[in-house]
């Protein structure tokens, strides 16, 4: 178990890459943006390691489609694909490998990361999202640690 004492601290924390792999919206040509009723959200965070070099690359995918309840005949989409690289200045102390060999990772290191690149992708699609139908669709606040056990 790792230990809580004091370890984790967010400054240790920089983003030295981050990549746009997918930004794809697609709006057919007939939609009517007034007969949106809500919107469907999937999204998926991934983490990956790299212990020895003190990376930590978050994957974060998302996929939106407009809810018209039948008004549209189809509806517009929005899915994308964000890439994140960390450098955590002391990993080898926030993240652990486990008897089983897998990753036993800090968990205000963990919320730290689901947070920050959750947060940086809604200001990225807020961006995106202008002038198009979907320009009315926030990515929600939502609980940073429920991103990390999603899929």
């Amino acid at each position: 178990m790792l230990d809580n004492n004091h370890i984790f601290d967010p400054e240790n924390i920089t983003i030295v890459e981050f990549k746009i792999v997918k930004s794809q919206v697609e709006v057919p040509e007939d939609f009517d943006a007034e007969k949106v009723e809500g919107h469907y959200l999937d999204n998926s965070l991934q983490l990956g390691f790299n212990i020895d070099e003190k990376l930590v690359k978050t994957d974060f995918t998302i996929e939106i489609r407009t809810k018209s309840k039948g008004q549209n005949p189809k509806e517009a989409t929005g899915n994308f694909h964000l890439v994140f690289i960390y450098h955590v200045e002391n990993l080898q102390e926030l993240a652990k490998l486990d008897t089983n060999n897998l990753i036993e990772l800090h968990p205000d290191l963990a919320n730290a990361l689901s947070s920050v690149t959750y947060s940086t992708a809604r200001g990225i699609l807020l961006t995106r999202f202008q002038g198009t139908a979907l320009q009315n669709f926030v990515l929600p606040i939502i609980n940073p640690t429920k991103l990390l056990y999603n899929k």
